[in-house]
C-alpha cells in the first residue's frame, strides 16, 4: 500500500500522539499496577477478564496465563528490581510442571501461553549472562535458562502435533483431527513465532517450515478481499480443501471482528520479520487500512466493526493495543517515511488508549486497561458471554508491550 492511502483511510489524522513523558508515565503506572497485584495473587494468576473490575484469582490453566508473566517480565526489564525476576520464575517454573501434567494444552495456543513467559525467560536471562553477573546468580541464571529452554521447547512440539497435512494448518481447538474442528483462527499467527524459536534454538528446520505453512494458509483464507478478516476458517478433513470461513467471536459471520482484525496486524508484521515476503507486507498495509477506516472518532474499537460513534455496544480496547504493537514491529522493515507514519499511528493509538482507558490507580486485583471486551454474545456467535466492559490480560500486557516498544528498540518475545 502506498503511504497515501494510509493518510487517505487514516482515522487518527488529527488525533494527538503521546510525548515521551507520558509514555514513561504510563508505563510506570502500569508497573506499580503489576507490583501491586504480584502481592495480591501470590502463587495464583489472574482469570482471563475482570469481574466487577476484579481478576478472580485462578490456577495456571487458561490460554492467558502467558500474559501476567509477560507484564512480571516487561516490568523486571525496566526496573531490574529483583522480585519481579522472582515471581516471574516461579511462574516459569510453574509452566513446566503444566507441560509435564499436560494441564489444558490440547490446543493451538502454547505461542500465547510460552512465548512471553518461557521464551521471554530465555532471551532476557541470555542477555544478562553476555552482560556478565556475580557466580552465584550466573548458576542461578543458567538453570532458569535452561528450564525456560526445555519447557517452550516441550510446548513447541505439543503445538507441532496439531498440524494437518491435510490443508496445511495448525488446528485451534478439539481433539487433533476431529472433522467437526478442523479449523484454525486468525489469532493462531500469534503462536507461530514459538516455533520459529524453536527451529533458531534446535537449528531443525521443521517448526519453521510448518509455521510458514500455516502462515500462508491463514493468510490465503481468512483475509477477504476488502482485507477484513474472518475469525476461523474451516476445511474439509479428508481433503483439506477449503469450506467456510464464520465468526466465533465477533458479532456475525460476515463482520469484521475488531480483535481478529487486530491479530492480523501484528501477524502479519511478525510474519514478514521472519520472512520478508512482499506478500505479508501487501496483506499488513490492507489488513490495516481496513482497521484504521472502521476507527470510531475516538479511536477505541468497538469489539466487532459492525458497530461505530453513538452505538450502545462495548468497546475492545484490547484490539487497539495489539494493533499498536503491530504497527511499531512493521516500522522496523520499511523505509523511513513509511516508518514514520506507523509509529506515529502507533503513538495515536496508545494516547486514545491512555488517556481514556488507563486505570491509574486500582485497587489489587484491578487491571491495567479499561474497556476490554472478551467475548460478547450475538444472534449468530453464540458465545458464552463474558468479560465485557472489563480488564483482560492480554489488554493489560499488549499496551505495556506497546509502550515498551515506544521507549526503546525492544527485543521481542514473540
Amino acid at each position: 500500500m502506498e503511504n497515501k492511502r494510509y493518510e487517505r483511510t487514516n482515522r487518527l489524522a488529527e488525533a494527538p500522539e503521546m510525548t515521551a513523558r507520558e509514555v514513561d508515565e504510563a508505563f510506570a503506572v502500569c508497573v506499580e499496577t503489576v507490583k501491586r497485584n504480584m502481592a495480591y495473587f501470590g502463587s495464583t494468576v489472574p482469570a482471563a477478564a475482570s469481574v466487577d473490575g476484579i481478576y478472580p484469582k485462578t490456577a495456571n490453566d487458561d490460554w492467558t496465563d502467558g500474559f501476567w508473566t509477560g507484564e512480571m517480565w516487561l516490568s523486571y526489564e525496566e526496573t531490574g528490581d529483583p522480585a519481579f525476576k522472582r515471581e516471574a520464575l516461579a511462574s516459569v517454573a510453574d509452566f513446566e510442571r503444566r507441560m509435564k501434567e499436560r494441564v489444558v494444552v490440547d490446543h493451538h495456543d502454547m505461542g500465547f501461553l510460552f512465548s512471553p513467559s518461557c521464551v521471554a525467560a530465555w532471551r532476557l536471562l541470555k542477555r544478562e549472562g553476555a552482560m556478565g553477573e556475580e557466580q552465584h546468580e550466573s548458576v542461578m541464571n543458567d538453570a532458569a535458562i535452561e528450564q525456560a529452554k526445555r519447557t517452550a521447547l516441550a510446548a513447541a512440539d505439543n503445538l507441532m502435533g496439531r498440524f494437518q497435512e491435510k490443508g496445511g494448518f495448525f488446528q485451534a481447538w478439539g481433539m487433533a483431527g476431529d472433522p467437526k474442528e478442523y479449523r484454525l483462527i486468525i489469532d493462531c499467527l500469534l503462536n507461530m513465532p514459538l516455533l520459529f524459536w524453536a527451529s533458531e534454538v534446535t537449528g531443525n528446520p521443521i517448526y519453521r517450515e510448518k509455521a510458514e505453512c500455516h502462515i500462508r494458509t491463514a493468510m490465503a483464507h481468512v483475509v477477504r478481499d476488502d482485507y477484513s478478516t474472518y475469525h476461523t476458517y474451516y476445511f474439509d478433513p479428508e481433503t483439506g480443501a477449503p469450506v467456510k470461513g464464520i465468526t466465533q467471536q465477533g458479532n456475525r459471520n460476515g463482520s469484521i471482528w475488531a480483535r481478529g482484525q487486530a491479530w492480523g496486524i501484528y501477524g502479519s508484521a511478525l510474519s514478514y520479520g521472519y520472512f520478508h515476503d512482499p506478500e505479508y507486507m501487501r496483506l499488513f498495509d490492507g489488513v490495516t487500512a481496513c482497521f484504521m477506516e472502521n476507527l470510531p472518532s475516538d479511536l477505541i474499537p468497538y469489539w466487532d466493526f459492525d458497530f461505530n460513534d453513538g452505538s450502545p455496544e462495548p468497546r475492545d480496547s484490547s484490539a487497539a493495543a495489539i494493533a499498536a504493537c503491530g504497527l511499531l514491529e512493521m516500522a522496523r522493515y520499511v523505509e523511513q517515511e513509511k516508518a514514520g507514519l506507523l509509529i506515529s499511528m502507533a503513538s495515536k493509538l496508545m494516547k486514545a488508549l491512555t488517556d481514556r482507558c488507563l486505570l491509574r490507580d486500582g485497587a489489587p486485583g484491578a487491571g491495567i486497561l479499561l474497556h476490554g471486551t472478551y467475548a460478547k454474545r450475538s444472534k449468530e456467535n453464540g458465545v458464552n458471554q463474558s468479560g465485557v466492559d472489563e480488564f483482560n490480560l492480554w489488554g493489560d500486557y499488549f499496551y505495556m508491550e506497546a509502550l515498551m516498544r515506544m521507549r526503546k528498540d525492544w527485543e521481542r518475545y514473540w
